[in-house]
């Protein structure tokens, strides 16, 4: 099954508790050498932190487009995989592997495939 891992960080304006120090660069290549070399790894990026846009249509057809990100949030998308796993079991213990998970959660998605047939 192919599950979505959303990493995310705590917002610059975050009241939380943070480490003092977020994960290395290191440690991301490290996991994602890990997740390559066990060929569960399908895609993955890291994301801009200081650049989001966000597009909402309304009922009337109006699109409204609003730059970000936005500081309200306590959290913001900093990167994701995309891996193809047995079960969401084996996908927890990837999550639970990833840096972004001790400096902020690892959010698991299961990716919706329809059945075609």
């Amino acid at each position: 099954m192919k599950y979505l891992l959303l990493i995310n960080t705590s917002s610059p304006d975050s009241t939380e508790e943070q480490p003092a120090e977020g994960p290395t660069a290191e440690e991301f290549i490290a996991f994602d050498k890990a997740v390559s070399d066990a060929g569960v790894k399908l895609d993955g990026n890291a994301l801009d932190l200081s650049n989001a846009t966000t597009v909402r249509v309304r009922v009337d057809g109006e699109r409204v487009v609003t730059d970000g990100p936005f500081a309200e949030t306590r959290e913001m998308v900093g990167g994701y995989y995309l891996i193809d796993v047995p079960d969401l079991d084996a996908a927890l213990d990837w999550a639970a592997r990833c840096p972004g998970a001790r400096y902020g959660t690892v959010e698991v998605r299961t990716v919706w495939e329809p059945d075609l047939s």
